[in-house]
Formats: C-alpha cells, sequence, structure tokens
C-alpha cells in the first residue's frame, strides 16, 4: 500500500497530465458528431473482436460437439440430395436452397443470450459480407431469428426467443398459419398464437415458417406441438412447441436473403 501511495506522489504530474487528457478526449467526442460516430464505430469492432475471441476460444473446447452437429447435418444434406434426385458428386453452393429466390450464406454465432426477455444473438458477418437487415437466420435445425443491425464485420440477430419477435408459421399437414411469439419463459420452447380452432391440431404435429412474409422461405422447421389450449375467446389455439434447435447451444447459422425483397416492398409502397 505504501509503494503505491509513493508512486502516486512521485508521479502525480503524469497522473494530472493523463487524467486531463481523458477529460478533454470525452469532451471531444461527446460534442462533435464526427468524432462521436468514429468512436462509436471503433467501439462496436472492439466489441465485436473481443466477442469473436471469446468464442474462438470455446469453439476450440466445444469441437467435439460441433463437429457431431456438422456430421448430422452432412448426412440430412445427402439424404435430400439423393431423394431429390441430384448427383451427389456434383458441387452446390446453395446447397439448402429452396428454390431460386433465396441466396444463401454462412456465418457462426460469436454471442448468444437465452436468459433474457429480449435475447440478441452476435454473428460474425456484417455489411462487408453483404449482410443485410431483415435477413433471416436458421441452423441446419430449423429456425434462429432476424437480421437486426449490421457493422462492417458483424451483426446483431433478433433471436425467436424474443418477446418482441413475431414471425408467420403454421402447421406442416395445413395451410392453417398463425404468429411464432415467446412467452420469456423456458428457451426449449416457443409459442404459435392466432391458429383457427378449426384447424386440426395434435400433439406431436411439425410446425414450419409459412412463407408469408419476405423473410423465411415457407418450410423452415419450427418444432413439435407439446400442447395446446383455447383461447379466452375459444376462436384461436394457443400452441405450446417444443423448438427443433437448442437456442442454448448454437454455433453454425445459414443466413438467407431473398432476392425479390426490394420488388416486394416496392408493391406496398405503390
Amino acid at each position: 500500500m505504501q509503494q503505491i501511495i509513493n508512486f502516486i506522489i512521485k508521479n502525480k504530474n503524469f497522473l494530472l497530465f493523463f487524467l486531463l487528457f481523458g477529460i478533454s478526449l470525452l469532451f471531444t467526442i461527446q460534442s462533435h458528431s464526427y468524432h462521436k460516430s468514429k468512436f462509436i464505430n471503433s467501439a462496436n469492432f472492439l466489441t465485436g473482436g473481443i466477442y469473436n475471441s471469446v468464442n474462438n476460444i470455446n469453439s476450440y473446447f466445444n469441437l467435439k460437439s460441433q463437429n457431431q452437429l456438422l456430421s448430422e447435418e452432412n448426412k440430412r444434406l445427402r439424404s435430400l440430395l439423393i431423394n431429390n434426385g441430384f448427383k451427389t458428386d456434383s458441387i452446390f453452393t446453395d446447397s439448402l436452397m429452396f428454390n431460386k429466390s433465396y441466396r444463401f450464406y454462412t456465418s457462426n454465432i460469436i454471442k448468444n443470450s437465452y436468459s433474457l426477455s429480449t435475447n440478441i444473438l452476435t454473428i460474425n458477418k456484417g455489411k462487408n459480407d453483404s449482410i443485410k437487415q431483415d435477413f433471416g437466420v436458421i441452423s441446419s435445425k430449423g429456425i434462429i431469428g432476424i437480421i437486426d443491425k449490421t457493422s462492417n464485420n458483424y451483426a446483431t440477430v433478433i433471436s425467436i426467443l424474443n418477446t418482441t419477435s413475431k414471425i408467420s408459421a403454421q402447421l406442416k399437414k395445413t395451410n392453417h398459419f398463425g404468429t411464432l411469439t415467446w412467452n420469456g419463459k423456458s428457451p426449449e420452447f416457443a409459442q404459435l398464437i392466432d391458429i383457427p380452432k378449426i384447424a386440426p391440431v395434435k400433439t406431436g404435429d411439425t410446425i414450419m415458417t409459412s412463407g408469408r412474409s419476405s423473410i423465411f422461405p415457407k418450410g423452415v422447421p419450427v418444432g413439435i406441438v407439446e400442447n395446446f389450449k383455447l383461447d379466452q375467446a375459444e376462436n384461436y389455439y394457443e400452441i405450446n412447441l417444443k423448438l427443433f434447435n437448442d437456442m442454448t447451444n448454437i454455433e453454425h447459422v445459414y443466413i438467407i436473403e431473398n432476392v425479390n425483397t426490394s420488388e416486394i416492398n416496392n408493391l406496398f409502397n405503390e
């Protein structure tokens, strides 16, 4: 303790200069929008870099489970190629493509939250990789969320485990559709509301995206019906579904771009 006091006494002029320099720098950033924006962008870059470094360490210790997931995915992809008559020795850039209206990018999640009511993910792709707001994000097992904000090298994703998230989804066996939401409770389950009571809902039914938006194509897996009940007015079902994805353990994801989004949006702006 005495050594610290002695150091401060001997270097008080230097410490005072450093303090005054820090204060002047703070005032400069606060009073000039250009400097402020540069500082914020630098902070975002540093934050993203920190998350990326931590993710690289975690990935090293999680290689076995991730390799298992990739092995299962390769098995499913090979099955899809065979069942759809494709030659398995051919090269397909967009092997998960539903049709030619969608373009796919690969990415990794470097920050994951699932215990909050408004969970946000961070991925290691951004504007430099042609990633934009409102692109969809999925994994090999199903839906993950929607791109919210982007920087040059990173992007944030509004997780389906976010109480503000609303995505159109439907029963796989019929065209009855509703809204996929989350009640903020378990990360294993999400809720599908506004399904009309005439819909033939059963426990174990598969839920998938409906394709009734410009973000996700029809048919992205969501989960299976765990239980359901009628709402207070007894006109619509409230379905509790178990998600296919383990949202507490995701790393490799695919980003979906609908190449016709601008054309579709222009129809509503005319």
